[in-house]
């Protein structure tokens, strides 16, 4: 910006888009200063680097406002994790699946956990059928990211909220 600017000759864009050509940075700089804006360096890598005549301060604080606007539209999404037993009740699974359908409409990742103790581990294909009953409960709402896949003495699938388009 300004007098921080390294270069010889510098290809000068008026405030409004318009080029004004490629001028010395003396003669640049003169020209800003009679606008009362500041010469800035938009593209160094460019021979000659390219300068915009532009109010800096205005044009920082518009660039904040945008990133603000980026930063409130994005959306977090967050992992929910429901865990189980292999031998959980209906009820229980109900209450669970309620939990999953809860986390999912609201966007969120949902991580079903089935937690094996002791020598229930020796029957992973329980853990898994509960997994895809959970699964098959929520296809309207989620597809399935990551299959059901034993992680030491738990079995984990992580399902994706569909997107509403």
């Amino acid at each position: 910006m300004n007098e921080q600017i390294r270069a010889r000759e510098v290809r000068v864009v008026d405030s409004d888009g318009e080029q004004l050509g490629i001028m010395p940075l003396r003669d640049a700089l003169k020209v800003a200063g009679e606008k009362n804006l500041d010469l800035v360096a938009v593209s160094l890598n460019a021979k000659p680097p390219v300068c915009r005549i532009m109010d800096f301060g205005k044009y920082k604080f518009e660039q904040s406002k945008r990133e603000k606007e980026a930063r409130r539209n994005q959306k977090i999404i967050t992992v929910k994790e429901v865990k189980v037993r292999p031998n959980i009740e209906d009820h229980d699974f109900d209450v669970k699946l309620k939990n999953a359908i809860r986390f999912l409409s609201n966007g969120d990742k949902v991580k079903a956990t089935v937690m094996f103790r002791g020598r229930e581990i020796t029957h992973p294909e329980l853990g898994q059928k509960l997994l895809l009953r959970l699964a098959k409960e929520v296809e309207e709402l989620a597809v399935v990211e990551r299959v059901p896949k034993v992680e030491g003495r738990n079995m984990i699938m992580i399902l994706t909220p569909k997107q509403t388009n």
